[in-house]
């Protein structure tokens, strides 16, 4: 993946942070429970497994929801910008199991301590985001240069 810097939109970059920050807020408020995705994919996947009614779970799934309408409502103001994957299919699902395995050993994924937990001043999300952005730079060093 390449950076266009000359296509960078700070205003753009801004807006969409604050739009984060504000769902992240009105999620915590309102439900008194951090927006990690990780965690609100978790609970509708486990009341199926259990066999449980879902009806406790219409706040996630209000959340999911949200997550799988925004890139329709951007194309309402914007082309959605262009993706590119350099491996193959199963390196995307090695890399799908990775962060599977890692999200369970930190309990939490990177937008439950990344986003609410830093801003939280959590020590132990501190510690998680410090492991996730070295585990992503030591790869991203290997496999461009290593490999």
């Amino acid at each position: 993946m390449n950076i266009d810097w000359n296509m960078f939109t700070p205003w753009g970059a801004l807006i969409g942070g604050l739009t984060i920050g504000l769902a992240v807020a009105i999620y915590l408020l309102g439900n008194g429970r951090v927006a990690g995705i990780a965690g609100i994919v978790a609970g509708p996947l486990n009341t199926l497994v259990a066999g449980r009614s879902l009806a406790p779970e219409a706040p996630r799934l209000l959340f999911i929801t949200g997550l799988m309408l925004a890139p329709w409502v951007w194309r309402l103001a914007a082309p959605l910008p262009d993706a590119q994957v350099d491996v193959g299919g199963l390196g995307v699902i090695a890399a799908g199991l990775l962060v599977g395995v890692g999200v369970r050993m930190g309990n939490g994924c990177t937008s439950g301590h990344g986003v609410c937990g830093l801003s939280r001043l959590s020590l132990r999300s501190l510690a998680n985001v410090l492991a996730f952005m070295g585990a992503g730079v030591a790869t991203v060093f290997v496999l461009r240069h290593v490999v």
